[in-house]
């Protein structure tokens, strides 16, 4: 069984659209190999409009959901045709996340499938997410089910990107769940210097750790929560940003820096893991990377640029053509619904 596969990400710190093109074989397990990659940078009107998304009101939101959904298939279209590309089965679209709240039985990506469909005339999966939360699940993390068909010969996958998500097999089941905000906070940061992301982590490196910030930080309510859980911006906004007034930008990059770097690697000893997989635009975040090796023995492994960079929107890919074959694309055990399921709407 063989199947050629787009799939589309966009992530919470809102670097880009990535578009990954993927084969995926079947026979005993499933493998894959990435044919072609790119991440398109968003225009500043773009990265606005989605980022303001969560302030719209019903009628705005709408358009825009439609708006962006055209946008999606467009670049998608654009990117088959410049890579002439001949064999796609199927896109596979994340969306971007506007709302997420499970607590409350809702999740919101937009960028309606159908107007990809339009642009592409392919068969297209999206809305990967709502049918865990009705269930009673968190939708998210999703990846896990990638975790667990195409890198189990890690003990855990961790990916850096607007949070932190971890996923391990601990006997007989999958686990996953966020562990604790990362770019989302750190980009908005480095905004305050002219900068997109802080690069290397060279703005955090400069600051001087605020241990009275990093106790407020550490001693948040969710820490201490089991899982499964996932966090959104919603949560950030209420209980990240507050806590930073009043300290230098450079300071707050450093204590926040390290705050990451002590949830993750506190997760990392709890479970006592061996070796793990490192992915997400954070993996560049060098002074993050070092302060993880200082708190833990872990093996940190960090795979090429190519799986780095395109992880996610791969595994999206591989859970469109799960979902194309009615196969199980979300684990319960990571979600935290009542069984396991196969998800997305099909154009």
């Amino acid at each position: 069984m063989v199947f050629h596969a787009v799939g589309l990400m966009s992530g919470t710190s809102l670097d880009g659209l990535d578009i990954c093109f993927a084969r995926f074989e079947k026979q005993d397990q499933w493998t894959f190999q990435i044919l072609k990659a790119e991440t398109l940078p968003y225009s500043k009107n773009w990265e606005e409009k989605l980022r303001n998304s969560i302030h719209l009101s019903a009628e705005e939101l709408l358009e825009l959901n439609s708006e962006y959904g055209f946008y999606l298939g467009k670049s998608v279209k654009n990117f088959i045709e410049k890579h002439q590309i001949k064999t796609v089965d199927l896109i596979a679209s994340h969306g971007h996340t506007v709302f997420h709240q499970p607590q409350k039985k809702f999740t919101l990506q937009i960028g309606d499938g159908r107007a990809i469909k339009l642009e592409t005339n392919l068969p297209v999966i999206y809305d990967f997410r709502s049918q865990d939360v009705l269930m009673g699940g968190n939708g998210a993390p999703l990846v896990p089910i990638g975790d667990e068909l195409l890198f189990s010969e890690y003990d855990a996958c961790l990916n850096l990107g607007g949070f932190s998500n971890i996923s391990m097999r601990i006997p007989d089941r999958r686990i996953a769940f966020d562990i604790a905000p990362v770019n989302i906070i750190l980009n908005k940061l480095a905004q305050k210097f002219n900068k997109n992301f802080d690069e290397n982590g060279n703005l955090a490196r400069t600051g001087k750790i605020d241990e009275n910030l990093l106790s407020k930080l550490n001693s948040l309510d969710f820490y201490s929560q089991s899982h499964p859980k996932s966090l959104g911006i919603e949560w950030c906004n209420e209980n990240i940003f507050p806590l930073f007034e009043n300290i230098e930008n450079a300071d707050v990059m450093a204590t926040f820096t390290e705050h990451a770097a002590e949830q993750i690697s506190k997760v990392f000893n709890n479970y006592q893991l061996k070796r793990v997989l490192f992915t997400g635009g954070g993996t560049y975040n060098q002074y993050l990377i070092e302060r993880l090796k200082a708190k833990t023995n872990a093996e940190i492994v960090i795979p090429e640029k190519e799986i780095i960079d395109y992880k996610e929107a791969l595994i999206f890919a591989l859970m469109g053509v799960l979902r194309y074959n009615n196969e199980i694309n979300v684990l319960s055990s990571a979600t935290g619904s009542s069984q396991d399921h196969s998800s997305g709407i099909i154009v």
